[in-house]
């Protein structure tokens, strides 16, 4: 298989709307209840645990399978590393800018982006996710803990396998693209406005 299109089934992978499917199973368009966010937070805060842990499973899990089962199918020559790579990045920017929503109301990249560095490089992911639930269960806020996360991520690979790695660039990238989908968010954190954990805007399943 030619890696091109490989990098458009990625693409096509991570555009797959999974909270907005979520939502619409239950009578409800998440773009217009809570953060009005496509991602597993706003899943989780508007329809509850179980319905948000689920979208963050598939948010993840579409992350996850291109970057791992792609490079045993396309020919990548003698470049794997960057190939997987295109893989990765392409997933995360349908799940930015789902080709399936016309390129709009996307999520924020985190589940997603985990997915893929779980893939690509474990341990530093491992770390970052570390790093998520310790600054969670300290602030209780959403966006600080995925901010933190995105900041630890870089250095965790720059760590393991230096600031030379492929990886490290692309976890650079990734990381001030989650800076970039986080910017309402950091403005409300700049307000002492944004919600914490547990500050539910639910909507009752019809």
């Amino acid at each position: 298989m030619n890696p091109l299109i490989g990098v458009l089934i990625s693409y096509l992978a991570g555009s797959i709307p999974f909270a907005y499917l979520a939502g619409k199973a239950r009578g409800v368009d998440l773009r217009q209840h809570g953060s009005g966010n496509l991602g597993a937070s706003n899943a989780w805060r508007t329809l509850g645990p179980r319905v948000g842990a689920m979208v963050y499973l598939f948010d993840t899990l579409k992350g996850f399978l291109p970057v791992t089962y792609l490079p045993q199918v396309v020919d990548t020559g003698s470049s794997p590393v960057w190939w997987s790579i295109a893989f990765g990045m392409a997933t995360v920017v349908g799940h930015v800018r789902p080709i399936f929503l016309m390129g709009k109301g996307g999520g924020k990249g985190v589940a997603t982006g985990g997915g893929v560095f779980f893939g690509l490089a474990p341990i530093a992911t491992l770390i970052a996710a570390v790093v998520f639930a310790i600054v969670l269960s300290i602030t209780r806020i959403s966006s600080v803990s995925s901010l933190s996360a995105a900041v630890a991520l870089p250095v965790g690979i720059a760590v393991m396998s230096g600031i030379q790695s492929p990886l490290f660039f692309m976890s650079v990238a990734i990381s001030l693209l989650v800076f970039w989908t986080h910017r309402t968010n950091i403005e409300r954190l700049k307000r002492g406005e944004e919600p914490k954990v547990g500050m539910k805007a639910r909507v009752p399943a019809r």
